[in-house]
């Protein structure tokens, strides 16, 4: 084992063929992932705690330096197990393929070997069975999601209707990401007007100061929604190297991963504003879907602006 503080661990859960073998053997083939190019082989070591339809090509993996080992039944799933895998591979990371039918409770209650630090849950769903599964089993199918980073929907109709499968599970697990892959290959968040935390009917959108960053997020993501409406919302004007007179960046101060990474964020907007890095203003704004190197944005046009008394909280945070 390469002299690191902990080895990471990636739990990957979801029912038999939710797509968990496929997310993993993703995984494995992204060299920035295993780091396979950062001088010299890094040991990879893969508990499959069920056995798909999907198999791992071990050879080739092994090659790489993967190793895959099967735990045949939920009773092998124990501290004293564990401990021997560890022991046995000595492995720079470790990912966890399992199956929610075993119940999250029962992997709760293994004790994973000193060093070990899970970093990352992912419930995998197969979008075609999850209505069936939701309604008749669904504490074993919500329990991983209430513990996980990101539940991901896969084999998805890609013009389904995804908002009330979105609203599901947000509403047993509020704080999770959730992504959706078509079986085009396209992927999406199934975030709909109804979701967003701020009325999108209204003939201007009011954006509280606390959903600044669901919509700087929405907005980069789904400007078209925001086309030819009207926002109204307090922030800063930044000055913005290489921009055009009569352009600025409204925004705000944002906290994006710790208190010693703060940048202005926010939308390019057209106006007569100059930069403060003091003043505050209530902005009303009409929204423009453009294009600008090929990829689409959202521009703000200035209708009104009038002085705003600084904010509760100086930074944004997106935690």
């Amino acid at each position: 084992m390469s002299n690191q503080e902990f080895i990471p661990v990636y739990l990957i859960t979801g029912f038999l063929e939710s797509g968990k073998t496929t997310l993993i053997s993703g995984m494995l083939a992204d060299e920035d992932f295993t780091r396979r190019s950062a001088g010299g082989k890094q040991k990879t070591l893969v508990i499959v705690c069920e056995e798909g339809m999907e198999e791992y090509d071990e050879e080739k993996l092994s090659k790489s330096g993967v190793s895959v080992v099967y735990l045949d039944s939920a009773d092998e799933v124990t501290t004293e197990r564990m401990a021997a895998l560890a022991e046995e591979y000595d492995p720079d990371r470790v990912i966890i393929e399992y199956n929610s039918v075993w119940t999250i409770e029962r992997l709760g209650g293994c004790m994973l070997p000193r060093l070990w630090e899970v970093v990352q849950i992912m419930t995998c769903v197969d979008a075609t069975t999850f209505d069936n599964y939701f309604t008749n089993m669904r504490q074993i199918m919500t329990d991983p999601m209430k513990v996980s980073d990101l539940v991901i929907f896969n084999r998805c109709d890609p013009k389904a209707n995804k908002s009330p499968w979105r609203r599901q599970v947000k509403a047993v697990a509020p704080r999770v990401n959730v992504l959706f892959e078509n079986t085009d290959g396209t992927s999406e968040d199934g975030v709909a007007d109804e979701d967003l935390p701020y009325d999108m009917k209204a003939g201007v959108i009011e954006i509280p100061d606390e959903h600044i960053p669901t919509f700087y997020i929405d907005s980069m993501d789904h400007p078209d929604r925001y086309d030819r409406k009207t926002v109204r919302l307090v922030g800063q004007v930044f000055s913005e190297k290489g921009m055009p007179k009569g352009y600025y960046l409204f925004g705000r101060l944002a906290m994006t991963c710790c208190a010693d990474d703060i940048a202005p964020i926010g939308w390019i907007t057209q106006g007569l504003q100059r930069p403060s890095s003091k003043n505050y203003v209530k902005m009303t704004a009409s929204c423009k879907k453009v294009v600008s190197g090929g990829e689409p944005m959202l521009l703000l046009t200035e209708v009104r602006v009038e002085p705003a008394p600084a904010p509760k909280e100086k930074y944004l945070s997106f935690n």
